[in-house]
C-alpha cells in the first residue's frame, strides 16, 4: 500500500520554515520601521527581560544559557541601544538589565507586524483554516507559548 502521506521528517522542517519565513519578514519590516539592528534572538532576550528587568544570571537561567552568555548578549542589546544597565536599588553590586523606550517600541511594533502577518495567512488561507491550524498546534503543543529557553535549547547565543 502506497501512503501519500509526507514524511515523517517534513512535519517539523515545514513548521521550522514557517517559523523562519514570518520571522525573516517581521526583521525585514523592523528594520524599515527603524529598528534596522534587531536579530531573531533578540526578541527571546527581551521577552526574558520583561517590564522589571532582570540580571544577568537571571537572564541566563531564563535563556538556557551561561550567564557570560547572558552578559555578553546584554552588552550587545546596550550597544544598540534596546536595553539600559543599573544598579540594582536593593543591592548596588547587582547590576540590573532594563529594555529602553526603544527597546520597548520594538517590541510594540513586533507585535502589530505579527498581527499584519497573521492577517496576510489568513487572506491566503482562509481564516478558518488558519484558525484551524491554530487550534490543532495548540492541541499539539503545550499550553505555555513563553519557551523562553529556546537560545539555550538551539545551542548558544
Amino acid at each position: 500500500m502506497v501512503s501519500n502521506d509526507a514524511p515523517g521528517f517534513e512535519l517539523p522542517l515545514r513548521l521550522l520554515l514557517a517559523f523562519r519565513m514570518l520571522i525573516d519578514e517581521l526583521h525585514a519590516e523592523l528594520a524599515r520601521q527603524g529598528h534596522p539592528d534587531m536579530r531573531p534572538m533578540h526578541g527571546f532576550v527581551m521577552q526574558a527581560i520583561g517590564p522589571g528587568g532582570t540580571t544577568a544570571v537571571e537572564l541566563g537561567r531564563t535563556l538556557g544559557v551561561s550567564k557570560q552568555a547572558a552578559g555578553k548578549t546584554i552588552d550587545t542589546l546596550e550597544r544598540v541601544g534596546y536595553v539600559e544597565r543599573t544598579a540594582d536599588p536593593d543591592d548596588t553590586r547587582r547590576k540590573i538589565a532594563r529594555l529602553t523606550p526603544y527597546g520597548l517600541d520594538a517590541l510594540h511594533r513586533s507585535a502589530r507586524i505579527f498581527d499584519d502577518l497573521r492577517a496576510r495567512w489568513a487572506n491566503e488561507l482562509g481564516e478558518d483554516r488558519l484558525r484551524a491550524l491554530e487550534a490543532d498546534l495548540r492541541k499539539m503543543t503545550p499550553a505555555n507559548l513563553w519557551r523562553l529557553d529556546t537560545p539555550g535549547w538551539f545551542g548558544s547565543l
